[in-house]
């Protein structure tokens, strides 16, 4: 069987120096019937390698209800890939930031009592090494020493930005190793002199994660790695957006003049992102530095491939530098044909939203996502108002923390609206008898200290600058919500064959779509992204059903489907 192996200045296949061109794809940000056509593509741009991340929380939403099927089947994708001839690197964290929510961790990890995130502490360990060998079974036979594509695994991710736990990297390592894993075994750091110190290990290949100053990133690099091949293992070609910002680009001439410089020093690459894709249903993270930003639906990220999988310009610009520097094939994908345009009349249907469970448990302050096991966005958290407190007019109704925003009702009147994003966290209610509010987890923060926060309304609330208790809290699942209460817009449409398609939400507030069951994601107002992407797979020929969940009503209640991406203002 082939080898893979690293050597004194290159990485070696049978014995032979072997560049590594990777480009990352991550199959759950790509539905499975277009995992191919993705992989095809990388290696017309002329890449040999696609690398993944594993999202844990993909697989086991749910404590010890491992999934592997569908749009998370990775076994079928390792094969894709080998089917296409080329290789494959895994990264399986078990953290793995890439802008998903909870950095890739289950919400039901992070929420356990005392566990000790990305640490060498026993009970997070014992959930890491049942996830990994979950995850190990699957890449161990798909090894290109067994005849597979798998020819690198990834140890953590940059983790010299977080800690330096030696013992917990090299618990990772003896995981890895005891599951049956034989190809080199490497980490990533941004080349800064503290980070590769703390993020890796003897044994270990250090790589870079940089998008500029190559020589000098390379150089820094070559210090702390003085034996084998330099590597950027994250070459970053773009950037994610977040909503209330804009669309990020980057230069198409200025990365690849950087790419260029990568290959000329002879360094091996991952090109992150070859093709972004799509953060479906609920699967954004979000970024806090001082401020709550959630992750928008798209993960275009300005890829050579976009959001819907056509080339860019950067595609071609890409193509044209690695030409220089290895063999690349003759084809090309063809141009896309633009997307039909149609509109789609939307009327007021069932309702969606639930009214307060009769027989829910009553608590002093209300509980959170977590404590209730709940992963999908909203709850309905309600209380009885006692009228004495508004013997003076209105009263201030205050949280310790809202996360992340918070439709407040008085009575089934709507009072006020609270944002996280706008460190808002307190509203003016009016005498009534019943408080509602209904929070949404906007995303989960996937960088920094944040990560693993629990969700909901933090703290005990007060009124009037008293304790407010008496909380009831009704879980809804966006994926299934029914309910007799809210506004739902429903239409139908027809099609001749599925296509891919762009939702236009240009006029619509703040929900969620779901087309033929498959729930889309989120769409706000707030922007950049003003589409939703509909694969030609979750479509079929005949009539296809649409149902817009509300959570700020649309100015124009019409489904306007367009020919491409609108993915919003620019950053110049």
């Amino acid at each position: 069987m082939p080898r893979f192996e690293i050597g004194e200045s290159d990485f070696l296949r049978d014995g032979e120096p072997f560049r590594v061109l990777s480009g990352a794809i991550h199959y759950f940000r790509v539905h499975p019937g277009q995992w191919a056509d993705r992989i095809r593509k990388a290696r017309l741009m002329g890449l040999n390698t696609i690398e993944t991340y594993v999202a844990w929380n993909a697989h086991e939403p749910v404590r010890g209800e491992w999934d592997a099927t569908g749009w998370n089947d990775l076994g079928r994708f390792l094969d894709l890939v080998a089917a296409e001839g080329m290789h494959a690197i895994v990264r399986p964290g078990p953290y793995i930031c890439a802008e998903w929510h909870n950095g890739g961790l289950p919400t039901w990890l992070t929420g356990l009592p005392g566990v000790g995130l990305r640490r060498s502490e026993p009970t997070y360990l014992a959930e890491v090494e049942g996830f990994l060998r979950h995850v190990y079974d699957i890449v161990a036979p798909r090894q290109i020493d067994h005849g597979g594509s798998v020819i690198l695994v990834q140890i953590e991710n940059e983790y010299g930005a977080y800690g330096d736990d030696k013992a917990y990297l090299e618990e990772l390592v003896r995981i890895t190793r005891d599951a049956g894993i034989t190809v080199p075994l490497t980490t990533v750091d941004q080349p800064q002199p503290q980070m590769l110190r703390d993020g890796s290990l003897p044994g270990l290949h250090s790589t870079g994660s940089f998008g500029s100053r190559v020589g000098e990133r390379l150089a820094t690099l070559r210090e702390h790695q003085p034996r084998g091949p330099l590597m950027c293992s994250e070459f970053w070609d773009g950037w994610f957006d977040w909503w209330g910002g804009v669309h990020h680009t980057t230069s198409v001439e200025e990365a690849a003049a950087e790419l260029d410089a990568l290959l000329a020093a002879g360094a091996s690459v991952n090109i992150y992102m070859f093709h972004g894709g799509t953060n479906f249903g609920l699967t954004n993270g979000a970024n806090h530095k001082g401020r709550y930003l959630p992750i928008t639906t798209s993960y275009d990220y300005d890829a050579p491939l976009d959001e819907a999988g056509a080339p860019t310009a950067k595609f071609h610009a890409f193509r044209e530098v690695i030409a220089r520097y290895a063999p690349v094939p003759a084809d090309l994908p063809g141009a896309p044909r633009p997307a039909p345009e149609f509109e789609v009349a939307l009327e007021r249907g069932r309702g969606w939203l639930p009214a307060p469970a009769a027989d829910a448990e009553v608590c002093a302050a209300p509980p959170t996502f977590d404590a209730l096991g709940h992963t999908s966005a909203l709850v309905l958290y309600a209380t009885d108002l006692d009228p004495d407190r508004f013997a003076q007019g209105p009263a201030l109704l205050a949280f310790d923390e809202v996360r992340d925003a918070a439709w407040v009702r008085v009575d089934g009147v709507p009072v006020a609206t609270l944002f996280r994003s706008l460190h808002q966290r307190a509203a003016e209610l009016p005498p009534g008898r019943q408080l509602e509010v209904l929070v949404e987890d906007q995303g989960r923060v996937n960088y920094g200290p944040a990560l693993g926060e629990a969700k909901g309304l933090i703290g005990a609330p007060t009124l009037g600058g008293s304790p407010l208790e008496g909380w009831t809290a009704t879980p809804i699942d966006v994926a299934t919500a029914d309910g007799p209460r809210g506004s739902a817009l429903v239409g139908a449409f027809d099609l001749d064959e599925p296509t891919d398609l762009f939702l236009s939400t240009a006029g619509w507030g703040k929900g969620y779509v779901r087309v033929n069951g498959v729930l889309l994601g989120r769409y706000w107002s707030s922007g950049p992204t003003e589409t939703l992407y509909v694969p030609a797979a979750v479509l079929r020929a005949g009539a296809n059903e649409l149902r817009v969940l509300e959570l700020d009503p649309a100015a124009d209640p019409t489904a306007r489907f367009v020919s491409g991406l609108r993915l919003g203002w620019r950053e110049e």
